[in-house]
């Protein structure tokens, strides 16, 4: 069925008039190109996630591009945003040590935190990380942080030894430890952590979407306008939960980042 097709059924489809209800499906995640560059094909989450990096670098910009001593209501917005991933992930999780990965720890947050959020603008109202590419690449991002991380400060034996033997244990739980730490490590930390943002905003969204058709599906008669009334009320509550679903994974996905970066730091014993 193509989008035109799709849009006509859902237009005409009522409750009441005898016609399935249009459920959400692969249409919902996919997109058809919006232009193409070269051999890059660019559809509307990637264009989403291009706008979103412009707006953060051009809200940051406008704020410290002139910073001062007493600060506008701008740079003070952008103050204590920065101040709120800077004092209460980094610094709280990585003390002193995590200077360095403030910028990195601070766009991650920012970006996941714009990606998730488009899907509650309106024009928008879809958040590009319920497409798994996105969640994944971050999390690549993160692990081969961690990974280099990790080496650097301990080196090759050393950085072995800090992601797969825990220090202070007896000898004889190695034996098991010790493979269920390289595999967590190595392997299930950046699946989780990509896994985790994606399903979180996949779900969200097929759940706001559910209950937006089922407002315009269940017009059409007087109790079938009393049904959508209440499935639209329900639609509302569900938009403000997942502006807070949207800021939490944000952060989980910042603090996780920033978890892991302070067990790179550790020296292995």
């Amino acid at each position: 069925m193509s989008a035109d097709q799709l849009l006509a059924f859902e237009t005409d489809c009522h409750l009441f008039k005898g016609c399935g209800f249009p459920a959400p499906s692969v249409w919902s995640f996919i997109f058809e190109p919006i232009a193409t560059v070269g051999p890059v094909e660019i559809n509307k989450p990637m264009l989403l996630a291009v706008i979103g990096s412009i707006v953060i670098m051009g809200f940051f910009w406008a704020a410290f591009a002139k910073p001062k001593v007493v600060p506008g209501k701008l740079q003070m917005v952008a103050e204590t945003l920065y101040d709120f991933v800077h004092r209460g992930v980094a610094r709280e999780i990585m003390g002193k040590k995590g200077e360095p990965f403030v910028p990195l720890l601070v766009s991650l947050f920012f970006f996941v935190w714009m990606l998730n959020l488009w899907a509650v603008i309106p024009l928008a109202q879809f958040p590009a990380s319920s497409i798994i590419a996105y969640p994944v690449g971050l999390a690549l991002i993160v692990w081969v942080t961690y990974m280099t991380v990790t080496f650097r400060t301990n080196g090759f034996v050393g950085g072995i030894r800090n992601l797969c033997v825990p220090s202070g244990l007896p000898k004889p739980i190695y034996a098991i430890l010790t493979p269920i730490e390289f595999i967590s490590n190595i392997f299930v930390r950046p699946f989780t952590l990509a896994v985790r943002l994606f399903a979180n905003m996949f779900a969200g969204h097929i759940l706001i979407l559910i209950f937006t058709i089922a407002t315009w599906y269940m017009l059409g008669t007087v109790l079938g306008t009393v049904y959508a009334s209440a499935s639209f009320v329900l639609t509302l509550v569900l938009t403000v939960f997942e502006l807070f679903i949207q800021a939490l994974q944000a952060y989980v996905f910042t603090v996780l980042t920033a978890t892991y970066l302070s067990q790179a730091l550790e020296e292995a014993h």
